[in-house]
């Protein structure tokens, strides 16, 4: 166990990509146990790619290009600030609005906090935001997209745990609309306090009727979510299945109802898919020779030990948990935390009584923001790169924005009910 795990930090370090990171540590793990055939690691490498429920990945992360540039979220976006115009920190509040209505596009955090900080973050700055904020704002609201579905994590836990994918979607639902309120009030105090962008008095009031005409031309896209949960739910197509659904949903709409759906837009959507695809995949194939070895020195059963001799309250360990995950988050891949921490901790959970989809949606909303803190999250240095923004700015502007945000997970945590009712209403109880 001594050399995987010195492998992983030592190459980690180094500043090697992640999927290499976890790749090299286990194939160097088999390497050096001569009673186990290396054979082994690369059956196990390409077993990981061998899945029928990871098909929804590709296809949601090309379903998710496809609708940025088929008109989707310019209609989302115009829909958002609609709703927060006269609101304090209207423009802020319009990227935790925007967040909420992406997370049924995109269902990637990193995706969604870079490209609302490139429509944002030049008019925030010319409205007088620092740019610490302006990142701030935008890189921690799309932690919104973690649970939203259909949230990539969802899928991986999903896979990985054999937990059903379409009640980790439902199970997101009132979380996700529980952190926009969070964030909203957050983002209306904060600007107060810095004096940021005050509603206009001669904004207009939201009339009825510009309200419905907005509706009116973005329920398509507010539909998707919908639509994928009612789906599954009536086995219209299997989870898997869903992701094909999605890509062929966003097809018909951006060429036949917006009409924006080019034939250039297509192949650029499709190249960007590849290209993340490509990088995603790598790292679960690559993770399958690791995860065995994890699980050949008994890690799991040691950490089930550790943990499970500090207290036998469920909540106080499920927070416990919680706290490992943020921290091993900081410094990996939230794919990889996935990957390789779900089945570790999943059983243990398990063992309390705790429903594996309440667990689950705490599990990505934790994971997910870690990369959207120092020193390794892809998010943050994503977004600080567009803004041209410090690390240490962006870090001292967050601070409320991540209070907000435990705040949030400490209720459900204590509240299990908030993320069980919907999936136990429209799937029946676990």
């Amino acid at each position: 166990m001594t050399l995987l795990l010195v492998c992983f930090v030592v190459f980690m370090l180094m500043g090697m990509p992640i999927a290499f990171v976890i790749g090299i540590a286990g194939f160097a793990y088999f390497l050096s146990q001569p009673q186990l055939p290396f054979e082994i690691a690369v059956q196990m490498t390409v077993q990981q790619s061998q899945s029928f429920a990871f098909l929804a990945v590709p296809f949601f992360i090309f379903a998710g290009n496809l609708m940025n540039v088929s008109g989707i979220t310019s209609r989302l976006l115009s829909l958002a600030r609609l709703l927060t115009r006269r609101m304090y920190g209207g423009t802020a509040q319009v990227s935790v609005v925007m967040s909420t209505l992406m997370g049924g596009v995109s269902g990637s955090a990193t995706a969604d906090a870079m490209m609302e900080t490139r429509i944002l973050g030049p008019e925030m700055q010319r409205i007088g935001y620092r740019k610490g904020y302006i990142v701030a704002v935008n890189c921690t609201t799309a932690l919104i997209t973690a649970t939203i579905p259909p949230s990539l994590g969802f899928i991986i836990f999903g896979f990985v745990g054999e937990v059903s994918i379409g009640r980790l979607f439902a199970g997101g639902i009132i979380p996700g609309i529980l952190m926009m309120s969070f964030l909203m009030a957050t983002t209306s105090i904060t600007s107060r306090y810095h004096r940021y962008d005050p509603p206009r008095p001669d904004a207009p009031k939201l009339s009825p009727k510009e309200l419905l005409g907005n509706l009116k031309d973005s329920i398509w896209a507010l539909l998707f979510p919908v639509l994928l949960i009612i789906g599954i739910r009536f086995g219209v197509f299997t989870p898997s299945e869903s992701g094909a659904f999605a890509v062929i949903y966003a097809i018909l709409i951006g060429k036949f109802v917006y009409k924006e759906l080019t034939w250039e837009k297509f192949k650029n959507a499709l190249v960007t898919s590849f290209k993340d695809n490509g990088a995603i995949m790598l790292i679960i194939a690559l993770s399958g020779s690791f995860q065995w070895a994890l699980t050949w020195v008994q890690l799991p059963v040691a950490l089930s030990k550790f943990i499970f001799g500090i207290t036998t309250n469920p909540q106080l360990l499920v927070i416990i948990m919680l706290v490992f995950l943020f921290i091993t988050g900081m410094f990996v891949d939230s794919n990889v935390n996935f990957l390789l921490l779900t089945p570790i901790f999943l059983p243990m959970v398990k063992s309390l009584g705790v429903d594996p989809v309440h667990f689950g949606v705490l599990m990505a909303t934790v994971v997910t923001l870690g990369v959207m803190t120092p020193p390794i999250g892809a998010a943050l240095y994503s977004v600080c790169g567009i803004m041209d923004c410090k690390v240490e700015d962006y870090t001292r502007a967050a601070i409320p924005f991540f209070i907000a945000i435990m705040t949030e997970l400490c209720l459900l945590v204590f509240f299990p009910g908030l993320v069980t009712w919907i999936p136990n209403m429209i799937f029946g109880k676990f």
